[in-house]
């Protein structure tokens, strides 16, 4: 994890956050001389007043100050605030992002409910550290390097004093922070952990019902909190240890300040005045650090998601390449050339050399695990090559818009996701300007009409999640009218007629084949009555492609 108190990375990732970061320095700077100005006019004031007489330039410096003061710290809230804001859009924004161009296999990876954590609760943690903490930092340099300045001038002595103890408050802070924060990231972890297993058993909740074991995870879940109370309360003991101690040094260090002026003041060794104003800046210069120190402890569950974040959604030179060229039409011919993928645990595809040329129509067959949907995935955009590239009428995806790109493609994956929202929205997912009068030659197209003359406001009846209230085989049909009113020259379906009746499956197949005329299309099928009207059938087994012919070969 990133320990230090800003990280350069967020400068990169959030370029617009560098006029408030500015902004925040130029206020703390504003603030340590506001500072330094109070003190003056308090102590001129006070030296006057124990002779019996009113300063009242003194005091007029004195309110303005106290005055100017209260207004900066309000500007001081509202930049920071702001800034929190700008960065957590930027970020929600990227690892949407990241979800968008990755695809479904990257978020398995990275674990649903753990990103669903990040993106919310984890994102939001940032609050404490740009509201609370990154001001207080920006004070801790500004404040004490004007007051020890301000205070050499008046008493070199005490200066060396302030000098000496001052890297004393970040010395105790660093040592305890270390270990807070180890303790806050095995509190983040836990409750990242802790939201990835309940948005699993959430999703599984009907098949724990049916082998009884919904209970048990009850009790799981119940574990888990529970141990993520026990992690949240060793990190909040050492935040007050450190508090305690940030608190001790800093005193004992005003104190070794204060007895040596109250003895020269009383020896006459030292003006009044002077002595006034060293009392009164000498806690100004600790009262930045610990304030920081404290605050800093607050903030660490959102530098550990920042981190997370950060490492989740690169950019930069890590990042994938997007937005270089033009995306091509789909119309042209698309090769694959050496093409790897490699997973962490696995590998996909194994030197793919293959040319689809337009308007064919393309069956991939083979067994479960075999690299099929890795195909699929690649040619969306979802899955970058290890190894090699994929080209469209000669330009390599990499370089292009994806979204451009992804566009020019119809996609029926073979577990269609609805949404909690009207059929019709639905339907033109992809194409969101279509008025619902338009959508009708889709709807028969897709064999979807039946099933909307069904139901009870037609078009406009709201689907329960994931599309309850469907059977799976009208699911896919809905898929299929999105495909049909996208219009895209180019059409990947992955086993539409997975898990269907039979009923259903000849109805997906019809639509399928209308679908497909006239179009460049690759199938992933496991039925033979997909792969009657395919030009070429591709196998696929342990990563590696090749072709079949003839058909006889794959129906026998």
């Amino acid at each position: 994890m990133n320990r230090r108190p800003f990280d350069p990375r967020l400068l990169r990732r959030v370029p617009s956050a560098r006029g408030d970061l500015a902004l925040l320095a130029v206020l703390g700077v504003v603030a340590a001389l506001l500072i330094i100005a109070q003190a003056t006019a308090l102590a001129t004031l006070l030296a006057t007043g124990f002779e019996g007489r009113l300063h009242r330039p003194a005091l007029a410096g004195f309110l303005a100050a106290v005055a100017a003061r209260s207004a900066l710290t309000w500007a001081q809230g509202t930049v920071a605030a702001r800034l929190a804001a700008t960065v957590k859009a930027t970020l929600r924004g990227d690892l949407l992002g990241a979800v968008g161009r990755h695809g479904p296999e990257w978020v398995a990876g990275q674990r649903a409910g753990q990103l669903a954590t990040l993106t919310g609760r984890g994102l939001d943690a940032l609050d404490a550290y740009f509201t609370g903490y990154l001001p207080q930092l920006v004070l801790s340099v500004t404040v004490p390097a004007a007051v020890l300045l301000r205070v050499f001038v008046a008493d070199w002595s005490s200066a060396l004093v302030i000098a000496a103890t001052l890297p004393l408050i970040p010395i105790f802070g660093a040592l305890l922070g270390w270990q807070a924060q180890a303790a806050t990231e095995r509190q983040w972890r836990r409750l990242s952990r802790l939201g990835g297993h309940f948005l699993d058993m959430v999703a599984g909740l009907p098949t724990l019902r049916v082998f009884g074991r919904d209970r048990a995870q009850v009790e799981v879940v119940r574990r888990m909190a529970d141990g993520h109370r026990v992690a949240t309360m060793k990190t909040l003991r050492i935040a007050f240890l450190s508090g305690l101690v940030l608190e001790l040094v800093a005193t004992l260090s005003v104190a070794l300040v204060a007895v040596p002026v109250g003895i020269r003041l009383l020896e006459g060794g030292l003006a009044l005045s002077t002595a006034l104003l060293v009392l009164l800046l000498t806690p100004e210069a600790y009262l930045p650090l610990r304030t920081a120190g404290a605050r800093f402890h607050a903030s660490m569950e959102g530098l550990s998601a920042l981190n997370d974040a950060f490492a989740v959604s690169p950019t930069g030179p890590d990042a994938p390449r997007a937005g270089r060229a033009p995306a091509p039409t789909g119309r042209g011919e698309i090769r694959f050339v050496g093409v790897s993928v490699e997973y962490p645990r696995t590998t996909a595809l194994r030197d793919v050399d293959l040319t689809i040329r337009p308007g064919e129509r393309i069956a991939v067959v083979g067994p479960s695990g075999a690299g099929k949907s890795t195909l699929i995935g690649l040619l969306l955009g979802f899955v970058t090559p290890t190894e090699g590239r994929v080209t469209v009428d000669g330009v390599d995806l990499a370089d292009v818009d994806l979204d451009a790109w992804r566009r020019e493609v119809a996609w029926v994956p073979q577990r269609a996701h609805l949404f909690a929202t009207s059929l019709a929205d639905n339907i033109r997912l992809g194409a969101p300007d279509t008025p619902d009068a338009a959508l009708a030659p889709a709807v028969r197209a897709a064999a979807l009409d039946d099933v909307v003359a069904a139901l009870p406001d037609g078009l406009a009846t709201r689907l329960g999640e994931r599309g309850h209230g469907l059977s799976s085989g009208q699911r896919q049909r809905v898929a299929l009218a999105r495909a049909f009113l996208r219009d895209a020259p180019i059409v990947l379906l992955d086993e539409p007629t997975a898990r269907l009746d039979t009923a259903s499956e000849a109805a997906v197949l019809d639509a399928t084949r209308r679908l497909v005329d006239g179009r460049t299309a690759v199938l992933v099928a496991h039925r033979p009555a997909l792969l009657t009207d395919a030009d070429r059938v591709l196998r696929v087994v342990d990563g590696r492609v090749t072709e079949l012919t003839p058909h006889a070969e794959v129906l026998g």
